[in-house]
């Protein structure tokens, strides 16, 4: 059974999602802005963010929240403990082409560290929840990372953020070493999707660099939960996640095969790059 808070975030991502479906058939219509080179945001991002708002603000006004549209805002009270961290469309690009892989991802965080997660996949309907200490969960069933003890044979995910591409050369040289092992390595566009697979043990390592705080806050603790581990490219802990401090590294995988993931970012001369 969910924690109450999740039945709120549940009720919240849907509610997100089902504007996401609304506006699937009026695609050429959209208003877009790019907020960087080849980063894209719509409108249909800001209006499914206020309905997740909206849902979340009615049960818990005095909640911090930090969106990826709307940024920091403070509750009724001020600066709370709690903070929900959302990504109201991750898979941007992939919605406004008509891609059907992108989500809605929205974490509480007391005080640095996610505590409840959900990530909801509204055309497949899939729904992924994780609570700290309570395992994490596809549509009511819990779900484990993989059990592969070794990077051979491993399929992996990583993303290539359009803020990264100066380092495009070392990440390449980094996927042509890895692909020496791995039967494949998977490139979807959606952070918070890759870690809910390898979550679900269906990729069984994911990397990626220029990701932010609503884009992976939710996703590492089902990572986490789902019996996994995540840290940044030199294996150290990931950053707070209920502030916005920019540009960051992830890696998530099983506790056997994260750690030579993770040094084959550093042997190949990929972490070096964000030196």
């Amino acid at each position: 059974m969910h924690q109450p808070a999740v039945n709120v975030m549940v009720k919240a991502a849907r509610a997100g999602g089902n504007i996401l479906l609304r506006h699937l058939t009026r695609l050429e219509a959209i208003e877009v802005v790019e907020k960087d080179r080849m980063d894209y945001a719509s409108e249909i991002d800001s209006l499914a963010e206020v309905a997740i708002i909206k849902e979340l603000r009615r049960a818990h006004p005095d909640y911090t929240v930090l969106g990826e549209e709307g940024g920091q805002q403070k509750g009724n009270r001020g600066a709370s403990r709690f903070t929900w961290v959302i990504d109201p469309l991750d898979g941007t690009s992939n919605y406004l082409h008509g891609i059907p892989h992108w989500c809605v991802s929205i974490a509480l965080c007391e005080a640095a560290e996610p505590v409840h997660a959900v990530i909801f996949d509204p055309l497949r309907n899939e729904l992924f929840t994780a609570s700290r200490g309570g395992g994490a969960q596809l549509n009511g069933h819990r779900i484990r990372v993989s059990e592969r003890k070794e990077l051979e044979g491993a399929m992996l995910a990583t993303g290539f953020a359009p803020r990264e591409r100066k380092r495009a050369e070392a990440q390449l040289d980094c996927v042509k070493s890895l692909l020496v092992h791995a039967e494949d390595i998977r490139r979807c566009g959606s952070a918070a999707l890759d870690l809910a697979y390898v979550a679900a043990s269906r990729y069984d390592g994911y990397f990626e660099a220029g990701v932010k705080a609503w884009d992976i806050a939710a996703g590492v603790l089902l990572v986490r939960e789902a019996g996994g581990r995540v840290c940044d490219f030199r294996g150290a802990a990931l950053g707070p996640m209920h502030i916005d401090t920019g540009s960051r590294q992830v890696v998530a995988a099983n506790v056997r095969i994260i750690e030579p993931l993770q040094k084959t970012l550093v042997n190949t001369g990929y972490a070096k790059t964000f030196d």
